[in-house]
């Protein structure tokens, strides 16, 4: 373990250049072209040296802003954001523009084939909502969706290549029904800065390019070819400028006529002759599952973790619950105490998330089809209980799901479900102190590898069990028509006792997300670390299996001693794509994962 005084030298030296961009040329020009997409200049400036940087050698760039801000996975999403709120719109008008973009410049994480969660902070009420986008299985869908003839599960690149993996997308719905409850400007307004992009065309990305590069099915797939290759046939290299006229038509559509253009018009015709066109097996997708799709506007999940309240998404994510669950377990522990780069504080986040993610795999599912215990699940009593099956010396293996005293859900059988790293997740704050803290997901990268009207469906049937039953107990997250597969996006706000805000965060990563985000959080508020040095600190997390330590950074040295204490340990890449905005006195402090190619801008 390296002392906390040498992570600190490391994180700090002296004030960077305003661009801090140097060590990744492109992401400067990118984020030099969504600026001249504003025809303005946004506030690029940077934190003081940072005080403590916990368990980091580096750290994210971070913005000051006075006004509003915004942080996504995209310089170019993150402009579009500026752009709106400079323009007088609100945090979900913005979040509407860059969610657009997304789905141009980020196709293979997220878009409006896909679905999301979002919470939004109403800063007149001081009142915290969240909308559930979560695509759904299409009615006459089997249960054994995803079992081969024999009744076995089939692998999961069989299940996600063709329509048999894609749900009714539901992200454009919610934005939809969160614009009618908050929007300040026009709809169709808030796809201009899309449309703009779609038609003169943008560098493609690194992290896309890479994505493109490393996938073998795209060569196999006509639409996809066409559009990720170029002329020369060869993936296309990062740089190089990519149009999408369909999608901008798509778009403008969109725009003057409303989601319903896309539910009841001719994109759900679209989309239903491409998932019956290119299914692998068969699908069960009609016109009649896009009609009958709703958002829904859920209650938050609040807990409350030492003088704060922690606000995320319930089920059917397991997102916020899991990290409520880590944090209340946790809430035994003075962490504060402890030093942040010390082997037992990291011993103690492993086993709590063992815990979390042994009743997770239990206990979530649809809440419209399944019985989710969350109160249970989150009694103090139950927690302190959970807590108290961690020994300080010795690592638990596996950790059993916790009993609950609910003749619903006593019959549910566990099942751990694969998921793979991808999604996407943006901040907003506007000039009103309005937040937006939204996730969104066309599950695999590229997803089902369709491509509708210039933009990628979703495969998240794939985040359903396989299995529908084990041992004859059905599975919570068992496939169903008309149900919403079980999710880890965590989109979370988190208060101070008299409901101001603290901290807006959330990250991509598959079932990585709910220990990114937990982690991220215990940084802030029991260390204090800035939204810089959480963004880019190392990652050691948990799902109920080994312990993943991220590699090549200084999270390694803790190796050794969590061995001794029996933790099976798995070094490895783990891209996160942390978005953050903190809230300090008059100013809002934003970052960007480094990993990833976004930035947070603001005024």
């Amino acid at each position: 373990m390296g002392s906390l005084s040498l992570l600190r030298n490391a994180g700090s030296g002296n004030h960077p250049e305003p661009s801090s961009y140097r060590t990744n040329p492109l992401k400067g020009l990118l984020l030099g072209l969504g600026l001249l997409l504003l025809a303005g200049c946004g506030s690029d400036q940077t934190a003081p040296p940072p005080t403590m940087a916990v368990l980091a050698s580096t750290r994210a760039p971070e913005v000051i802003a006075n006004r509003h801000i915004v942080a996504s996975a995209n310089p170019l999403a993150s402009a579009a954001g500026l752009e709106i709120l400079r323009e007088g719109g609100n945090a979900i008008d913005a979040a509407i523009a860059m969610q657009a973009v997304l789905t141009l410049v980020e196709p293979q994480s997220s878009g409006i084939g896909g679905g999301g969660f979002l919470l939004h902070y109403n800063a007149a009420r001081q009142q915290i909502e969240s909308y559930d986008g979560r695509e759904t299985a299409p009615a006459r869908t089997s249960t054994d969706l995803f079992l081969d003839k024999n009744g076995q599960p089939i692998d999961f690149h069989s299940a996600q290549i063709g329509g048999q993996s894609t749900g009714v997308p539901g992200v454009l719905r919610m934005l939809d029904l969160a614009h009618r409850d908050h929007g300040r400007l026009p709809w169709a307004t808030l796809f201009r800065p899309a449309i703009r992009l779609a038609e003169q065309g943008f560098p493609v990305p690194p992290r896309l390019a890479a994505a493109i590069a490393e996938d073998p099915d795209i060569a196999h797939l006509p639409t996809m070819r066409r559009y990720f290759y170029g002329r020369d046939g060869k993936p296309l290299a990062e740089g190089a400028i990519l149009h999408n006229p369909a999608l901008a038509a798509t778009f403008r559509e969109i725009a003057t006529h409303g989601a319903d253009a896309f539910y009841f018009g001719r994109f759900a015709q679209d989309i239903v002759a491409t998932v019956n066109a290119h299914a692998g097996r068969p699908t069960a997708m009609q016109v009649s599952d896009f009609k009958a799709y709703r958002a829904v506007k859920r209650e938050p999940l609040c807990s409350t973790y030492r003088a704060y309240r922690v606000c995320g998404m319930g089920p059917p994510s397991s997102g916020g619950l899991a990290v409520a669950q880590i944090l209340g377990i946790l809430n035994h522990s003075d962490l504060a105490s402890l030093p942040p780069n010390d082997v037992a504080a990291t011993h103690l986040l492993i086993e709590a998330s063992k815990l979390a993610f042994a009743d997770r795999d239990r206990y979530v599912g649809d809440p419209a089809k399944v019985r989710v215990p969350v109160r249970a699940l989150l009694a103090p009593e139950y927690l302190a209980g959970r807590a108290g099956q961690i020994h300080k010396h010795q690592a638990m293996d596996v950790a059993r799901p916790g009993r609950i005293s609910d003749p619903l859900t006593v019959g549910q059988a566990s099942q751990h479900q694969f998921e793979p790293p991808s999604t996407s997740h943006l901040v907003v704050v506007d000039d009103s102190g309005n937040i937006v803290s939204f996730t969104s997901s066309i599950e695999s990268a590229f997803g089902s590898h369709l491509m509708v009207d210039g933009f990628v469906l979703n495969n998240e049937l794939t985040d359903f069990s396989f299995r529908p039953a084990d041992k004859g107990r059905a599975v919570a997250n068992r496939v169903e028509g008309g149900k919403r597969p079980r999710s880890s996006m965590a989109p979370t706000i988190v208060l101070d006792q008299r409901n101001r805000p603290v901290l807006a965060v959330g990250s991509p990563g598959g079932p990585n997300i709910i220990g990114y985000v937990a982690q991220s959080l215990i940084l802030m508020l029991d260390w204090q670390a800035t939204p810089g040095e959480a963004a880019a600190a190392p990652h050691v997390l948990n799902r109920n299996g080994p312990t993943l330590i991220e590699q090549g950074t200084s999270a390694e040295k803790l190796v050794p001693a969590l061995e001794q204490l029996g933790q099976k340990i798995e070094t490895k890449p783990l891209m996160s794509g942390l978005n953050i905005v903190a809230f300090r006195r008059s100013q809002l402090i934003g970052a960007s994962d480094p990993r990833r190619d976004g930035v947070a801008l603001g005024d």
